[in-house]
């Protein structure tokens, strides 16, 4: 898959969501489904979206001992999602099970991917809440470097490491990186971030958009604003 703007769809319910895919008449956004729409609407939800045509990104971020992570992947994979991913921080015999689990008998599967760290945290929450006392870019780097160790496809990362963890891991390790707002938009809660034509220009493969986007006045529009910007 190439370049892509991811738009997050986190809204409580199915109504809403189809509310909002209808707007885009004719064309199929790719779309995130978190941990909001699946826990209110189920596996469901995803079979609905995935009839309509749309590519999904599944973000549930699964992070617990390695052989309920390889059971939940394997009941994931049964759903046709194009990426899901897990915690890198479940270390890299976690991610091993994952893989395996989400690896289905013929073996096809899913693009797996890591979350380093969360966009929301930055380095003081970093030292002083997870205890964490490395630079952000140093546990990014590391985090993903365990992620390629463990086969995994990318990880998850702020735009301002994008460029570093392909320097780290390579052209073909995906860098999927939320923390995108308009130079004129809110950040919101997000602390590391960068705008659309920053993000394709330090290499971002994926960048995933919610509210620029979903609480826009036009989001057919802000989409169209998105994909200019990032893809060109």
């Amino acid at each position: 898959m190439g370049k892509d703007v991811i738009i997050a769809c986190d809204f409580p319910s199915a109504a809403q969501t189809m509310e909002f895919l209808d707007k885009f008449q004719g064309r199929k956004p790719f779309v995130k489904i978190g941990m909001e729409l699946f826990y209110a609407e189920g596996p469901e939800i995803v079979r609905q979206i995935k009839a309509r045509g749309h590519k999904i990104f599944l973000d549930l971020k699964l992070h617990d001992i390695p052989n309920t992570v390889k059971k939940a992947m394997a009941v994931l994979s049964r759903l046709d999602v194009d990426i899901c991913n897990l915690h890198a921080a479940g270390t890299a015999e976690m991610m091993r099970a994952a893989l395996e689990g989400l690896t289905r008998p013929d073996g096809t599967r899913p693009l797996l991917i890591a979350v380093t760290q969360l966009t929301s945290t930055n380095q003081d929450a970093l030292e002083h809440e997870l205890l964490i006392h490395s630079p952000m870019e140093e546990v990014v780097m590391a985090y993903a470097g365990n992620a390629k160790r463990a086969c995994l496809d990318g990880v998850v990362c702020s735009p301002l490491e994008a460029a570093r963890v392909h320097e780290v891991c390579g052209q073909d390790f995906l860098t999927v990186t939320p923390g995108v707002r308009f130079a004129d938009g809110d950040k919101g809660d997000q602390k590391r971030v960068m705008t659309p034509a920053q993000a394709k220009k330090v290499g971002s493969d994926y960048i995933v958009v919610g509210r620029p986007i979903t609480a826009a006045e036009d989001p057919v529009a802000a989409y169209e604003r998105c994909l200019a910007e990032f893809i060109g």
